[in-house]
């Protein structure tokens, strides 16, 4: 139980002073860090067990990062591309198996609730555009999304087209926004309170709907 203290404490840590964390990868990896900012980007996209790795933060520092001359700018928004629409459609067709299976096993089955099912469907067919174009920005939401737009078989096509928008907007905006912005003096000098001020912009969505759910109930 000890242990769990103290990993928090450790992440919370990464994630406030992700900058330093970033760039001692840098020094040590060099090119590897390219790698290893895909794999983190493709994990907290593609892996419905992963949504607490930084995502939005980590896009911003690493622009700021290239800004510096750590990074290849257009090399890196290639990889972190990549990384978040290989991530989301490897999640997307897990959902889809995982829904395929449920449709199996569950149309006799008094768990499995099939016009809840076709409703879901219906909704991403009509929706599930927009819902996957901002969902890029919410953190959980930006990782779950992609699973139940797999498990809704929302047509592939369409899927594709906007995440792929949704992931050129999500990339470019935070990266280029760190690479402008990330270096000046006053945005340097209180960097954790930036990004702490995209995860509270970050989910700031979420919360909103979680209170208008709570005050329409």
């Amino acid at each position: 139980m000890e242990l769990l203290p103290q990993f928090i404490a450790q992440f919370f840590d990464i994630i406030l002073h992700l900058d330093k964390h970033l760039a001692v990868l840098v020094t040590q990896y060099g090119t590897w860090i390219y790698a290893i900012l895909f794999l983190i980007i493709f994990c907290e996209t593609g892996l419905v067990v992963t949504p607490f790795l930084p995502g939005d933060s980590l896009l911003f520092v690493a622009g700021a990062l290239a800004a510096t001359g750590g990074m290849d700018i257009q090399v890196l928004i290639a990889v972190l591309l990549s990384a978040a629409v290989i991530g989301d459609n490897v999640n997307y067709w897990i959902g889809r198996w995982v829904g395929g299976k449920v449709l199996h096993w569950g149309e006799h089955s008094r768990f499995f609730n099939r016009a809840a099912y076709d409703k879901t469907h219906v909704f991403y067919e009509r929706y599930g555009g927009m819902t996957m174009t901002i969902a890029r920005f919410i953190p959980l939401v930006r990782t779950f999304a992609p699973f139940v737009a797999g498990v809704a078989r929302m047509t592939y096509p369409r899927y594709f087209a906007f995440d792929l928008l949704g992931g050129i907007i999500w990339v470019l905006s935070l990266t280029l926004a760190g690479y402008w912005f990330g270096n000046l003096p006053v945005v340097k000098s209180n960097l954790s309170l930036v990004i702490l001020g995209i995860i509270a912009v970050s989910v700031m969505p979420m919360a909103v709907g979680w209170i208008r759910h709570k005050l329409s109930a």
